[in-house]
C-alpha cells in the first residue's frame, strides 16, 4: 500500500496552505516579503476569503507569516517559534530545561558532526572557517553566544538536514541561556578550543573524530551547567 492510499485527503483549507507555502518557497521573500491581499489570493487560487484567512491565520501559528491587521500578509522566518514556546509550557523549571536540553543535544548533535564530515561542502567548510574566527575574536558575551549558537547550527547545515536545523533553531532561545551558563563557568576560550577540534575533524572528513569531538565539547557543557545550577542552588539555600 502507498503512502498516498493510506493518507488522508487534504482539506480545503491544508491545499490552501500547501500552495501558499509552496509559493513562498518558490518566491521567498519577493516584494519586500508582502504576499498579495486576501482578495486576490482568493481569486489566483479558486477559493473563498474565509478560507484563504483560515489558511494564513494557520500559517501565521507556525511561523511562515505574520498577519498585520490593515496592512497586510508578510512573510517571516519564525518557523521555530511554536516548538520552543511548547518546550516553555511542557518543562517551566528553567533547570530542568537545561538538563533535557544538553541530553536531546547529546543525542542529536554528534550524530551531525559524523554527517556533516562526511558531505560539507567547500562553501559549508568556509562559513565554518568564518565563524571559528569570529567566536574567537568575540569582544563581549553576547557576540560569543550568538558565534557558538551560529556554529552548531552550521554543521547540520553541512549535514544537510534541515529538522535537525529548525529543531536548532526552536531551541536557540534556550541554547542561548545554556551558554551564557557555560560562558560563566569555562570561558570563552574554551568553546574556542572545543570547536576548533570538530572543525578540524570535519575538514579531515574523519566522522568518528567529529563525533568524539562533539561528545566531549557538549560532555563538558554538561558539567559546566550542573555546577553552575548546584552553586545556584547553594546561593539560594543560604539567603
Amino acid at each position: 500500500m502507498s503512502l498516498q492510499t493510506i493518507e488522508r485527503p487534504a482539506s480545503l483549507v491544508e491545499e490552501v496552505c500547501r500552495q501558499i507555502s509552496g509559493q513562498i518557497r518558490d518566491e521567498g521573500f519577493a516584494n519586500d516579503g508582502w504576499l498579495m491581499s486576501e482578495r486576490e489570493l482568493a481569486e489566483r487560487l479558486g477559493v473563498s476569503r474565509p478560507v484563504v484567512r483560515e489558511a494564513t491565520k494557520r500559517l501565521e501559528q507556525q511561523g511562515l507569516l505574520e498577519i498585520r491587521h490593515g496592512v497586510g500578509i508578510k512573510v517571516v522566518d519564525k518557523l521555530h517559534k511554536p516548538l520552543n514556546g511548547s518546550v516553555s509550557l511542557l518543562i517551566p523549571d528553567t533547570a530542568e530545561r537545561l538538563r533535557q536540553l544538553t541530553e536531546a543535544r547529546l543525542l542529536i548533535e554528534p550524530g551531525l558532526a559524523r554527517i556533516a564530515a562526511s558531505k560539507a561542502t567547500t562553501a559549508d567548510l568556509r562559513a565554518l572557517r568564518q565563524n571559528h574566527a569570529r567566536l574567537a575574536a568575540a569582544e563581549t558575551d553576547e557576540d560569543s553566544i550568538e558565534a557558538d549558537l551560529e556554529f552548531h547550527r552550521l554543521i547540520a547545515v553541512a549535514a544537510g538536514n534541515e529538522i535537525c536545523t529548525l529543531l536548532l533553531d526552536s531551541l536557540a532561545d534556550l541554547g542561548r541561556v545554556s551558554r551564557k551558563t557555560t560562558l560563566a563557568a569555562a570561558g570563552n576560550e574554551v568553546a574556542v578550543d572545543h570547536h576548533g577540534q570538530i572543525l578540524a575533524a570535519i575538514e579531515a572528513k574523519q566522522p568518528e573524530k567529529a563525533v568524539a569531538a562533539m561528545k566531549m565539547h557538549l560532555e563538558a557543557a554538561a558539567l559546566d551547567i550542573a555546577k553552575a545550577l548546584k552553586q545556584r542552588g547553594k546561593g539560594r539555600a543560604s539567603a
